[in-house]
């Protein structure tokens, strides 16, 4: 039998993990919350002052690689994440509580972000157009800034710090991440496997810790040339304007209210998956693109209601590792209490609760923070719940007369992240991609899931818009670009 592997319990600065803190972060099973995940060293201030003292030392052997070269360690890092999948799958179940099956396809992308990025700085560098001087070459040059700071939520807590790292990584720069403090093991398996892949010593430094604490520090410090930031609008906005004050590059994705719009034309049974799987399914709704509003025209209303509530009342709610489950439990108590909250909200403002609406209870659910996937109809576009995201299983149902009313109420919200539309009409395919007031457009899709190698960013309140991430474009986030002049002369 082989020896069980320990997991990295530390912050890791310069190469050496250290376990000896005044305090840690216990990380619970949201499942069982009598269950401790694991305890991870929680930093300070001085600890994400020595991680960027780490980080400036390692700037200048590091960008001074080829990128073939940092290529090669994003491809081995893959590589030993791909051959520890289905543990650290589990392990982002116990720690977070989605499904394997959605935890299982975030361990894939983690995989495929590592070796995607390895290969496309390989010809991302800069071009080449003529001078009008024969004697004179013209061309760019594209430089990393120095040291990345790096800060991430917990419901993507091994994919979304990859999609942030990888290119910063690339591109030359070193790093220093702070995890959310929900998740800090699984972050502290992603770093553990860039050290085991050779990783030199200050390129990554990892510290867990508080965000007026070590998410301020990193925010602030001197010598953080550009700091990304993914998670709530009101730490995200805090997080542009301290950084943004310094001086600082600074890119943040932060919240969403995002719609599916169900029009006359629609498959109606498709409009309902495309419902229940952005919404609800894997993540129980804990998506910056969750589909949080359905708004769907009155002539097809009735008709996608009932099949809708048939669909929600067949899901099944249970221990996110039985393949079986649906939906597993909300990541923390405060999470529960949040949608609990919001329901009654609902309630109050006078939408009409059609089904769920309660904490699950019984010996399965007893410790665990479990929510009935819960639909209100009889929604106004003004009522809190069809305007504030809620990050939950919770959807808002509203109906409207035709294609013109879905866009204005699709588009009466502050944020601005992704939409969808389900419809057989070319006509209002095509004018939705032009009406809707966000970054990411669906036709007949989820407003869920993105491909890596398209850019990935918001609108108003969802985004900075300030650069995107993912694809090649996140690559002119994490670089400078120079405009080289060299005449020769005879």
């Amino acid at each position: 039998m082989s020896e069980q592997r320990s997991k990295p319990t530390g912050l890791y600065i310069a190469g050496e993990w250290i376990t000896d803190t005044d305090e840690s972060i216990v990380s619970k099973n949201p499942s069982n919350s009598d269950e401790v995940v694991a305890e991870v060293a929680k930093g300070d201030r001085s600890d994400a002052q020595d991680a960027v003292d780490a980080a400036v030392h390692a700037q200048d052997e590091w960008a001074s690689l080829t990128t073939h070269e940092r290529g090669s360690y994003l491809h081995e890092t893959a590589s030993i994440i791909e051959d520890r999948k289905e543990e650290l799958s589990q392990l982002v179940v116990q720690e977070m509580g989605k499904t394997i099956g959605a935890a299982s396809g975030e361990l894939q992308r983690t995989i495929d972000l590592l070796n995607y990025y390895a290969e496309v700085a390989r010809d991302a560098g800069g071009n080449a157009p003529p001078s009008a001087s024969e004697n004179t070459l013209t061309y760019t040059q594209r430089e990393p800034w120095g040291t990345a700071g790096v800060i991430t939520p917990w419901n993507y807590p091994i994919a979304i710090p990859t999609w942030k790292m990888a290119p910063a990584l690339i591109a030359g720069n070193t790093v220093v991440f702070k995890p959310a403090s929900q998740t800090p093991t699984i972050a502290a398996e992603l770093v553990s496997a860039f050290e085991e892949a050779g990783l030199p010593e200050g390129v990554i430094n990892f510290v867990p810790g508080s965000g007026s604490d070590v998410g301020d520090e990193i925010t602030t410090n001197d010598d953080i040339d550009i700091v990304t930031f993914t998670g709530s609008y009101q730490v995200g906005d805090h997080v542009h304007t301290a950084a943004s004050d310094e001086g600082k590059r600074v890119q943040c994705e932060m919240g969403g209210k995002n719609p599916i719009i169900v029009d006359d034309s629609a498959d109606i049974d498709l409009a309902v998956e495309l419902t229940i799987n952005g919404g609800f399914t894997g993540l129980s709704g804990q998506a910056c693109t969750a589909t949080s509003r359905a708004i769907i025209l009155e002539s097809v209303y009735d008709e996608y209601i009932d099949r809708l509530i048939e669909r929600v009342e067949s899901l099944t709610v249970g221990d996110p590792l039985d393949e079986s489950s649906d939906m597993g439990p909300k990541s923390s108590a405060g999470g529960l209490e949040g949608d609990l909250d919001y329901i009654e909200i609902g309630k109050e403002d006078g939408a009409t609760l059609r089904t769920g609406g309660n904490r699950l209870e019984g010996d399965e659910y007893e410790d665990g923070y479990y929510v009935e996937p819960t639909v209100f109809t009889d929604v106004e576009p003004d009522m809190r719940i069809a305007q504030e995201e809620i990050f939950g299983p919770v959807l808002a149902v509203l109906e409207v007369a035709d294609y013109d009313e879905a866009i204005e109420v699709a588009n009466s919200v502050q944020y601005g992240l992704s939409a969808s539309i389900c419809t057989n009409r070319l006509d209002h395919a095509k004018q939705f991609v032009r009406d809707i007031e966000t970054g990411i457009v669906k036709v007949n899709q989820t407003s869920t899931g993105v491909e890596m190698q398209m850019p990935f960013g918001g609108r108003k309140q969802s985004s900075t818009e300030t650069f995107k991430e993912q694809g090649r474009q996140a690559l002119d986030f994490y670089t400078h670009e120079k405009a080289v002049y060299v005449t020769h002369t005879e």
